[in-house]
């Protein structure tokens, strides 16, 4: 699909992946760092563990963002596969609603508690703020929300070729 809508979209979804993926690398780069600085040198790094902590958080939620575009998330789908045609399209709807009240609370209260929380600092890493470790909530769940209003409007995106990472290249571009 070409509108500028979805053109925008792809952008976010890749910032997701990136952001995922580099949120994962640092969480594995920092928990054996961790661990040869506790078991290897004797000392225990304080800031490792609030590290990846924090980088799991940054990975659930902008991953759970991408995942859903690339309908990639988990969906139990024995009963509605069985309804009629009409009653599945109802379940969907049902279930995209669904998806926008869950991530709209958590952007609203996912908000409120990054203000709430920008006066507290982490002992372990007294220049960052806890609001700002709070982010990820609110910032992956609204685009989520982005992510469902693009299914509701323009469709599922998983079979496109942005969201398919087993194609060869060309291939799936000249279907487009």
């Amino acid at each position: 699909m070409n509108h500028p809508v979805v053109r925008v979209l792809d952008a976010l979804y890749l910032a997701c992946i990136w952001i995922a993926g580099v949120a994962l690398m640092v969480m594995c780069l920092v928990i054996p760092v961790g661990v040869v600085a506790r078991y290897v040198f004797g000392f225990g790094a304080q800031w490792p563990e609030p590290i990846a902590i924090l980088m799991m958080v940054v990975f659930t939620f902008f991953g759970a963002a991408a995942a859903y575009r690339a309908g990639a998330h988990i969906a139990v789908q024995m009963l509605t596969d069985r309804l009629p045609r009409v009653l599945q399209g109802a379940c969907s709807w049902i279930v995209h609603l669904a998806m926008l009240a869950v991530s709209g609370f958590v952007v609203v209260w996912g908000f409120q508690l990054v203000q709430g929380m920008m006066g507290q600092t982490i002992s372990e890493l007294p220049w960052l703020p806890v609001g700002v470790t709070y982010l990820a909530l609110p910032l992956g769940s609204l685009v989520t929300v982005l992510f469902v209003l693009e299914h509701m409007v323009f469709g599922s995106q998983h079979d496109r070729p942005i969201c398919t990472f087993d194609h060869e290249p060309g291939i799936a571009e000249e279907a487009i």
